[in-house]
């Protein structure tokens, strides 16, 4: 399990990405208050550290820049602040992201764990189907490209809505594992199931037929009874069913 800290004053939105990352087996500890953060970060030894900028103590540009001799884990700055020159500037500190609060979480997720496997000094268990570059998955003659959002199956290019490729970004990171509809529906879109909500099985649906999955009996991306959808990374194989 990788840890994070997370320096971050507004303590609902805190908790609510904690809670959200929690679910996904990462351990995140909270600091709110910016001039303790490097006493934090030097106690606990995170494999990533996420940084609000406006923080009573000390801004997040400032714990970066003092942070970043001493510390060689990703530091990813996660703020509501939309502007160019701040994500130039967190960048010239040592960032290794600048990322916006109003993100999609799937989005969120890919780009933290996309900076831990890029990061050669943390442990972590690599999901099935990683390729060597940042960003890219292989299964089989499957790639997924989450820079490009791009999505290749043999020598024939899927296209994909934003909204389907993210639920195939969130199945395929957690390859050979049950996602259940509540966490797709949290993960993607941030609200709870009501169980009644069939928008995810539509979905499934639609990327099973444009992977060419099998319609009657799906083995690319698997319906467990009662439990929710696995996504198989051993069968890609083959371009078609």
């Amino acid at each position: 399990m990788n840890k994070i800290v997370f320096v971050e004053d507004d303590i609902e939105v805190g908790n609510l990405i904690a809670a959200w990352l929690g679910k996904h087996d990462f351990e995140v500890i909270i600091e709110t208050r910016g001039d303790l953060a490097q006493e934090v970060i030097t106690r606990e030894k995170p494999d990533l550290v996420l940084l609000d900028i406006l923080l009573p103590g000390k801004d997040g540009m400032t714990i970066c820049r003092d942070l970043r001799p001493v510390y060689e884990g990703p530091i990813v700055l996660l703020t509501s602040l939309d502007s160019d020159m701040n994500h130039i500037l967190a960048l010239e500190m040592g960032a290794n992201d600048y990322i916006l609060k109003t993100t999609p979480p799937a989005v969120l997720l890919a780009r933290v764990r996309l900076h831990l496997r890029q990061n050669p000094t943390v442990a972590r268990d690599t999901p099935l189907g990683v390729a060597s570059n940042a960003g890219v998955l292989h299964f089989g003659q499957l790639c997924i490209d989450l820079n490009n959002r791009e999505v290749i199956l043999g020598t024939e290019t899927i296209l994909l809505s934003t909204a389907d490729f993210e639920l195939l970004w969130e199945l395929s990171t957690h390859a050979g594992h049950i996602m259940d509809r509540e966490a797709l529906l949290k993960n993607l879109r941030g609200v709870s199931y009501d169980g009644l909500d069939r928008s995810i099985d539509v979905a499934i649906s639609r990327l099973r037929k444009k992977l060419h999955d099998n319609a009657l009996e799906p083995f690319r991306i698997k319906t467990v009874r009662n439990k929710g959808y696995l996504f198989a990374p051993n069968a890609w194989e083959k371009t078609s069913s």
